[in-house]
């Protein structure tokens, strides 16, 4: 017996991406933001002369969001037209304005209009996402800003850096995605009125071979649909350029949401860093005493398919012959999607990641003494020369000790004794007191608290301002499954 599960459901809908990301993609946007562009047409060609009645427009306006899908769908299987199958449904509505619904018009005027609002639409709501989340992570690197931790070359220790400081690192990038997604909304334009090839022949036509009043009708409906400029030649459609353009953003976010999410995995494996843990969340079904990143590694996941997007948008622009050729609908029914639902919910995860981050300071401290005894043998070789040692002798002795220390943690787990070995040393019995201080783990951080405020203050504060109203209005975001 069929049921709503013996159907297939996209994740992205059923179990990650937001209900207004879906909203923006269902069949009720979509079909009724075609109703509103036949509303939006009528009107400009009414103010430009065209015989179209105030009732008319009327009609058409009570109807535009009664979508009968199941009248459409019936049509579409008989006309194998979808554009047709709507126009034939609405005109079945309003009979007055069956005459002059689509008047002119070529389907890409409905289809592509409609994937530019959608797609403004669904930059607009990114937007919004990146800018809590990087909030969220601003106040983290404020938080963490002087405290020490082990920096990371090759994946080996390395010089020290702070908490806060690597928190920066994550925003950064997240700043340029920022900018890029910005940049596409800012750059998107509106398809207008072109017709079949993009010639506008059928509007000519209509307006009695009056150029400007061509020029207006196409100036108009841009701006009753809420853009300001439109493309001043396309083909059938728009230039599929502008998906590789709005794509290759989202995906060049997923890479900065893969590459933070994979640096929260490899710290959850030192513990120096967790996720938010429910009290009834459970790791492991095997091992209770588990808490993976489960929210980390879930945002890798839907990145990593964000990223593989850019190559299907890429694709189609680049098979786009002529004026166009209709290989590209199917693919981007499900890539600009797709893309937008993933984005989507990757970035609600990391937000509710970003929200409660757990720093283990004890833990990052352990890992500092392992290894910072190392660190601090050029501090250790200075000081002895300020005190009238021979550098090379000194550098002899410390790289031997050195040596010794280290098979000791090698060879045989224990903990790094250098530090021990020197104390006991008559050789370094000047510097002896002095080595606390040597060896606090703040005189290896340089100026990472300084760049965190500096890069704050001068490269994210004034972005976050752009988006005070939306963070006014940000909630706790939280997960369902």
């Amino acid at each position: 017996m069929e049921n709503s599960y013996s159907s297939y459901k996209s994740p992205l809908s059923s179990r990650y991406a937001s209900k207004e990301m879906q909203y923006l993609f269902s069949d009720q946007f979509k079909f009724s933001t075609w109703r509103r562009l036949w509303i939006i047409l009528a009107q400009a060609e009414k103010e430009i002369g065209l015989s179209i009645t105030d009732d008319q427009i009327e009609e058409m306006k009570s109807a535009v969001n009664d979508v009968d899908f199941e009248a459409a769908a019936a049509e579409e299987k008989a006309t194998r037209h979808d554009v047709m199958a709507h126009v034939h449904v609405f005109a079945k509505q309003c009979p007055k304005a069956a005459p002059i619904i689509h008047l002119g018009a070529t389907s890409c005027y409905v289809g592509d209009n409609t994937d530019l609002i959608v797609i403004k639409s669904g930059l607009e709501l990114v937007l919004k996402r990146l800018a809590v989340l990087i909030q969220n992570l601003k106040k983290f690197a404020l938080e963490y800003k002087d405290v020490p931790t082990l920096g990371f070359t090759h994946l080996q220790p390395a010089q020290l850096t702070t908490v806060g400081k690597r928190a920066t690192l994550w925003i950064q990038d997240l700043v340029i995605d920022e900018r890029a997604i910005r940049r596409c909304r800012d750059d998107l334009r509106f398809r207008g009125v072109k017709g079949t090839t993009g010639t506008q022949a059928s509007f000519l036509t209509l307006f009695g071979d009056d150029h400007e009043k061509v020029k207006k009708l196409d100036q108009l409906v841009t701006q009753l649909a809420g853009f300001s400029k439109s493309y001043k030649v396309t083909g059938q459609t728009y230039s599929r350029k502008v998906d590789v353009e709005v794509v290759g953003a989202l995906s060049s976010l997923g890479c900065s949401i893969h590459k933070m999410c994979s640096d929260l995995r490899i710290l959850a494996s030192h513990k120096e860093l967790e996720e938010p843990f429910e009290s009834t969340q459970i790791g492991s079904s095997a091992m209770p005493y588990k808490r993976n990143p489960m929210r980390s590694e879930r945002c890798c996941a839907l990145a990593r398919h964000l990223i593989t997007l850019h190559s299907n948008a890429a694709n189609t622009h680049a098979t786009q012959w002529m004026e166009r050729t209709l290989d590209d609908s199917a693919n981007r029914r499900i890539t600009l999607s797709e893309a937008f639902l993933s984005a989507d919910a990757a970035l609600l995860t990391l937000t509710n990641i970003s929200q409660g981050i757990v720093v283990n300071q004890k833990v990052i401290e352990r890992w500092i003494n392992q290894e910072l005894p190392f660190m601090s043998a050029e501090n250790v070789i200075m000081e002895m020369v300020k005190k009238g040692g021979d550098r090379q002798v000194c550098h002899e002795k410390i790289r031997v000790l050195s040596q010794e220390a280290a098979a000791q943690v090698k060879q045989f787990g224990r903990e790094n004794d250098l530090v021990e070995r020197i104390k006991r040393d008559e050789y370094f019995t000047p510097i002896l007191g002095q080595l606390d201080k040597i060896l606090d783990p703040k005189t290896f951080i340089g100026r990472a608290p300084q760049q965190v405020v500096e890069f704050l203050e001068e490269e994210v504060d004034p972005i976050l301002e752009m988006y005070v109203d939306s963070l006014k209005d940000a909630k706790s975001v939280s997960l369902a499954i």
